[in-house]
């Protein structure tokens, strides 16, 4: 196990109004009000978007009255698309194979989860991560605000660094078809890219690279949950175990223990023991210890016995010391899931 080698390396961003990111932030908003009724909650919900339909499908187990199609339909508006979709629900209880391993508090699934942190940004993330969100929100902020009244909600980011120094950054952006390719590329470039990146002398500067824009959304492409499992963690620049987070409940640890693993990282990082830490942890489905536990600092060398020494990886310690039976998750579901103030996974202490 290593650290990536981040002076050359290329990472993306996506905005809210991305299909696959429509469908995380459903399925996270539906896993939120059954938090928010019923905080013992058992929630798997997979959301699937495509040309005008809408599909949510998996398993809830819960003492709360969810109306899920209207709660689909309000994410959707309020993200900014206007056009109704038919809106279908294929939901049933938890399996009780699973639920037999989970009540008694052993893992939700199998998996092998990792957490990282550096020293690099006040973020606790890399640079070029930290700035293609900042973009990719930026795209939002400008839209909402109608600061650039011809933008729409799908849209992505791309930033590659080069030699430790940005090199390119690439914006792609759904916009009316009122407006011409020439004043998107410019007033993306003076408004998008240029408050993020900076001084643009020596940057190639990429704007809709096919040219319009136009059609955006389900209307251009299909969506669904858990496909930008980069975008959500750490853009592809270490090891990812392969799980996806929205959707799924505190039980399970592809999403619990990922996030304890970013805590542990940036804490360990931020008490003076690493300037960068890489945590790794690995379960099997209903037992209650991790298989395994690990970390290492930017050198290599192994920091798993101060882990061990100062946190527990069971899954119910981990939902306590988090506090993870609360709502969080919906404003998690798009721009990362790291780097984000007031998560508690993103808490520092002093060990």
């Amino acid at each position: 196990m290593h650290i990536h080698d981040r002076r050359t390396y290329t990472v993306e961003s996506v905005t809210s109004g991305h299909p696959d990111k429509v469908c995380d932030q459903i399925s996270d908003a539906v896993l939120d009000e059954c938090l928010r009724q019923d905080p013992m909650s058992r929630v798997a919900v997979e959301t699937f978007g495509s040309h005008g339909h809408l599909v949510l499908g998996g398993e809830v187990t819960t003492k709360a009255k969810i109306d899920y199609k209207n709660i689909a339909a309000k994410v959707y508006r309020d993200i900014g698309y206007t056009k109704p979709l038919d809106i279908q629900v294929f939901i049933v209880q938890q399996s009780p194979d699973i639920a037999q391993g989970v009540n008694t508090g052993g893992a939700g699934d199998q998996g092998i989860m990792y957490g990282f942190a550096t020293k690099e940004t006040p973020e606790f993330l890399p640079t070029g991560v930290v700035l293609v969100h900042r973009m990719a929100r930026r795209l939002q902020e400008a839209r909402e605000k109608k600061e650039i009244k011809w933008l729409k909600p799908d849209g992505k980011t791309q930033i590659t660094i080069l030699d430790n120094k940005i090199a390119t950054a690439l914006v792609s952006t759904q916009h009316d078809e009122s407006v011409g390719n020439d004043e998107v590329a410019e007033t993306i470039t003076k408004k998008i890219i240029a408050p993020v990146v900076g001084s643009l002398k020596g940057v190639k500067v990429l704007v809709n690279p096919t040219g319009s824009f136009v059609q955006g959304g389900f209307e251009a492409d299909a969506g669904l949950t858990g496909r930008k499992i980069m975008v959500d963690t750490y853009g592809g620049l270490i090891c990812h175990g392969g799980g996806a987070f929205s959707g799924k409940d505190l039980t399970k640890v592809d999403r619990s223990a990922a996030y304890m693993c970013r805590f542990v990282a940036k804490n360990l990082v931020a008490n003076g023991y690493a300037k960068e830490c890489l945590v790794s942890v690995a379960y099997a489905i209903g037992h209650i210890d991790p298989l395994m536990v690990h970390a290492i600092d930017e050198k290599g060398k192994s920091l798993a016995s101060l882990v061990k020494k100062h946190f527990d990886f069971r899954p119910l310690a981990i939902i306590e010391r988090l506090d993870l039976r609360k709502p969080w998750y919906q404003q998690t579901a798009a721009y990362g899931h790291f780097g984000k103030k007031g998560l508690p996974w993103e808490k520092v202490i002093k060990l």
